[in-house]
């Protein structure tokens, strides 16, 4: 997004949102200028209560301590239940990969094996894209992969379609859809938090290790069309009902022995409280094990990290992206999460001539090192279609 669209976007944010105002546009002048600049130079004041992490009486603990150190792939429903996974399992077999990010609720909302889980199918509608779920736990284990269950959480179309009383709706009924043709449910909805952890919970009886939320938000936008639609919410702020959400689901689910990590624009660190989301990156990295922001080069526009094309700079890109992330949560202490970012392995062509450039084995050793060299030694590739570059050295 283009970065005077981003700051005016977050200044009106600012400006008709509620509470805190002061330490918010403290917050939001110090990162207008670190953008502009394209480097940190100016720290904001954390607002009250910011950085105190975790309230003792839910206090978080890592369940999963003896995990090994995760350097994984994406890997879709139709790859995890199709022929693609053998050579998936051979790259893990044949590099220092060792974990893979499968989907269990996809993008469009699809459960996406075959479950005969009473509260699942209840709101729920399956898919048999992974036919035997079973036999696939069975092969993660057989190559000592550490197998974490993705699940989209409230931009999930199929549920909004069959039940609209769970979603955003305009005056006449209908529910409202992005431009995309997808449509949210609605984060304020205790009945959606249940559901979402009770797919969670079927993941990690199946023998999942960790449990990694997308889509832990409001739409994009949400702000400017809010007051035109339909939806039941409660006095809570946006940001105030996700971060709910994230605390309710690891307290149900630490118990079980597995971790809970959360997806995030890899730029919430380097802004104030996205308050149109509903997402706070400190807030919702209080209550997870792992963060995982998105920082892929591509998604940066000029100036950013004193970047002209960030996407042809990407170790400078990642290690800026990384920078902003530790002072961001360097100051929760003992609740800092574990940082394990999403990086680059595709192409981002859409960005237009001069804007891009292709990525390959040297570009994702570039990010790896840009990690490396930060301090945050756990990562995660991303490729739609799961074709990953060959050669590349991923210590």
């Amino acid at each position: 997004m283009d970065i005077i669209f981003s700051t005016v976007m977050l200044l009106y944010s600012l400006l008709t949102g509620s509470g805190e105002d002061h330490a918010a546009a403290r917050e939001l002048a110090a990162s207008v200028l670190n953008a502009s600049l394209g480097t940190t130079i100016v720290q904001a004041s954390p607002s009250d209560g910011e950085g105190q992490g975790t309230s003792e009486a839910g206090a978080k603990h890592d369940p999963q301590k003896d995990a090994p150190i995760v350097k994984g792939i994406y890997v879709t429903a139709h790859s995890a239940g199709g022929a693609r996974m053998d050579s998936l399992l051979k790259l893990m077999d044949d590099t220092k990969l060792n974990s893979m990010v499968i989907d269990v609720k996809d993008d469009n909302g699809y459960i996406t094996y075959p479950t005969e889980t009473p509260e699942l199918l209840e709101l729920g509608t399956t898919q048999k894209y992974i036919r035997d779920i079973g036999d696939l736990m069975k092969k993660l284990k057989q190559h000592e992969v550490y197998p974490i269950a993705r699940i989209v959480v409230f931009k999930d179309t199929v549920l909004a379609r069959q039940h609209p009383e769970l979603s955003f709706r305009h005056s006449d009924g209908t529910i409202w859809k992005n431009g995309r043709g997808e449509s949210f449910v609605n984060p304020y909805m205790k009945e959606v938090w249940s559901y979402n952890v009770a797919v969670a919970k079927e993941a990690a009886k199946l023998g999942f290790k960790e449990i990694q939320f997308d889509y832990v938000r409001f739409p994009e936008g949400f702000d400017k069309k809010a007051d035109s639609l339909k939806y039941e919410k409660t006095e809570q702020s946006r940001v105030d009902a996700v971060a709910g959400f994230v605390k309710y689901a690891r307290e149900q689910l630490e118990p079980l022995g597995v971790r809970v990590s959360v997806d995030i624009f890899g730029y919430a660190a380097s802004v104030p409280a996205a308050e149109g989301i509903g997402q706070d990156f400190v807030k919702i990295s209080n209550d997870v094990h792992v963060i995982s922001p998105m920082v892929y080069p591509s998604h940066y526009s000029t100036g950013w990290f004193k970047q002209k094309v960030p996407d042809k700079n990407p170790y400078e890109t990642i290690v800026g992206a990384m920078e902003d992330t530790h002072a961001k949560l360097d100051p929760i202490g003992d609740a800092k999460p574990i940082i394990r970012p999403w990086i680059q392995d595709f192409t981002a062509s859409w960005l237009g001539q001069g804007n891009y450039m292709k990525y390959g084995k040297k570009e994702v050793e570039a990010q790896i090192k840009a990690l490396a060299d930060t301090d945050i030694h756990e990562f995660l590739l991303w490729n739609a279609g799961n074709k990953y570059s060959e050669g590349v050295n991923y210590e």
